[in-house]
């Protein structure tokens, strides 16, 4: 319990979520942030699932790190991440089916994500599992949680609703309110994003 608790894996646990995070200050991930943002529920699933399967991969390929040859390390990890993205897309697809079609191909690609292919290479092939496991736990909340803000705005300002309840009072749009039909597009997205990387940038990351 103590070492779950250490010093080290406390900061393993809050760089990604803000002074490291894999979006705003690697810059990774950016093709699934921009297409699955543009309603609330989808944004929350893909950054679940991504956790999920970040998290569980590099405990997997921490654990059996040291009796992979160096010469096929990258397929041993693709074949790990492979068969966890296809065990939580049959998850979906039994029990949020909705979300499943809206992800689309979104949730297959994740095997090429490069947040989960970086913190295979950079982390669990080098730590033990339990630091491993917490690494790609935090990376992938770090992951969702931009996605979940990005999501929020664009679904609010784009649709006048979150997770499909209209917020946006039927007065608002009585007196002229239109909503931001730009919200919806990805590239909307991109700037929203863009936006959001500057304010961490100038405001939280100064060093």
């Amino acid at each position: 319990m103590g070492e779950l608790f250490s010093k080290k894996n406390k900061e393993t646990f809050v760089k990604p979520l803000s002074a490291d995070n894999p979006i705003l200050v690697q810059v990774l991930g950016i093709c699934s942030a921009l297409a699955v943002t543009s309603q609330l529920k989808p944004a929350i699933v893909m950054g679940l699932a991504v956790t999920v399967i970040t998290a569980f991969s590099n405990l997997i390929i921490s654990v059996i790190r040291n009796t992979i040859p160096n010469r096929i390390r990258i397929i041993v990890q693709l074949v790990v991440v492979a068969a966890l993205v296809t065990i939580v897309s049959q998850v979906l697809k039994a029990y949020v089916y909705d979300v499943s079609v809206q992800l689309s191909v979104y949730v297959g690609l994740i095997i090429t994500n490069c947040i989960l292919m970086g913190r295979l290479e950079a982390f669990a092939m080098m730590n033990k599992p339990l630091p491993s496991f917490i690494d790609g736990l935090s990376n992938g909340l770090g992951y969702a949680l931009i996605l979940v803000v990005v999501g929020t705005v664009r679904e609010l300002l784009g649709r006048g609703s979150l997770f499909g309840y209209q917020l946006v009072p039927d007065s608002f749009y009585d007196a002229g309110y239109v909503n931001n039909g730009m919200m919806t597009m990805p590239a909307m997205a991109l700037i929203l994003l863009g936006c959001v990387i500057w304010v961490h940038r100038a405001f939280l990351h100064k060093d």
